[in-house]
């Protein structure tokens, strides 16, 4: 059983670190902002607004924001600012042993899907593959809000994903698998491979989601994952959106899921809303999950939060 953080409360603080890309700061600020209109109260870190190329801040300098979060008594859980690139570069200088003794839920996607699947492998912890700081603004869904507090301030389990109306969740190679959700965004994962950091997907329930890719490249990435024993090791597959992603000779995202992966003959539920997508499921990695593709059901058996 993994290890949990506190649930999220009413006037609770939120940490906010920037892991990845810089971010404006006066989009920072905005959704600060709202936070606080919740009725949240926020900590940001010393690099929060700090701008080096296309990284916010050296890696050290982003590691040192996040454990600091750890280590501060009043986050109660930590939010990424977004995603971008160059999360990987964090990852060996945090402390996991550090973290496994004081877990707290850590949420966001995109890039930040390596850190969410990295903290679960090597401290223990459920992570939230959910909403950044970015999206909390008068525009998003209220869907995504309604996922995102049920996930982080309560622990009732079961608790089934369900997409918002109109979204269907369909099963698509039929059969049942229970494990840990695994998994997020595409492109980050196939990033991990060959590192210290590799995803491990043994005997997990596989969620994959992508955004402004063509589908050649998806084809390609897939592909990779396979070679690297990803799909032959799980147990089920869940496919997420692939968002703004161009049709490439022909061949659509529909048909890459048809073409390779019903063929791995995995239990797969194909549609989910989750991540780059406007609706937005909140999906615990690292929690234990089960799968059920006859009843185009997913469900949250363990929970994220204490």
């Amino acid at each position: 059983m993994a290890a949990k953080g506190p649930a999220l409360r009413a006037g609770d603080t939120i940490g906010l670190v920037t892991l990845g890309s810089p971010l404006d700061r006066a989009v920072i600020d905005a959704r600060i902002d709202f936070l606080k209109g919740m009725g949240f109260q926020v900590v940001t870190g010393s690099h929060v607004y700090d701008v080096n190329g296309f990284l916010a801040g050296t890696d050290q300098e982003r590691a040192a924001d996040l454990m600091a979060m750890f280590a501060d008594p009043r986050v109660r859980m930590i939010l990424a600012v977004r995603g971008g690139v160059g999360v990987e570069g964090i990852l060996p200088y945090l402390d996991y042993a550090y973290i496994a003794r004081n877990p707290k839920l850590v949420s966001g996607y995109s890039d930040i899907t390596v850190l969410l699947n990295v903290l679960f492998q090597r401290s223990g912890i459920v992570a939230l593959h959910s909403l950044l700081l970015l999206d909390f603004r008068a525009e998003t869904p209220a869907y995504n809000f309604q996922q995102f507090f049920a996930a982080a301030a309560s622990g009732s389990v079961p608790r089934p994903i369900v997409n918002p109306p109109g979204m269907p969740l369909t099963g698509r190679v039929p059969g049942q698998a229970a494990g840990p959700l695994i998994g997020g965004n595409l492109t980050s994962l196939v990033g991990s491979l060959g590192t210290p950091f590799e995803v491990d997907t043994r005997g997990a329930i596989l969620l994959l989601e992508e955004t402004h890719e063509p589908t050649n490249t998806v084809f390609r990435y897939l592909e990779q994952l396979r070679l690297a024993g990803k799909f032959a090791d799980c147990a089920g597959i869940v496919m997420g959106e692939c968002t703004n992603c161009q049709t490439a000779y022909g061949t659509t995202y529909g048909d890459v899921i048809e073409r390779f992966i019903v063929p791995l003959g995995k239990p797969t539920l194909i549609g989910l809303a989750s991540g780059h997508g406007t609706y937005k499921a909140a999906l615990p990695i690292g929690a234990w999950m089960q799968l059920n593709a006859d009843a185009g059901t997913l469900t949250q058996m363990e929970a994220a939060v204490t």
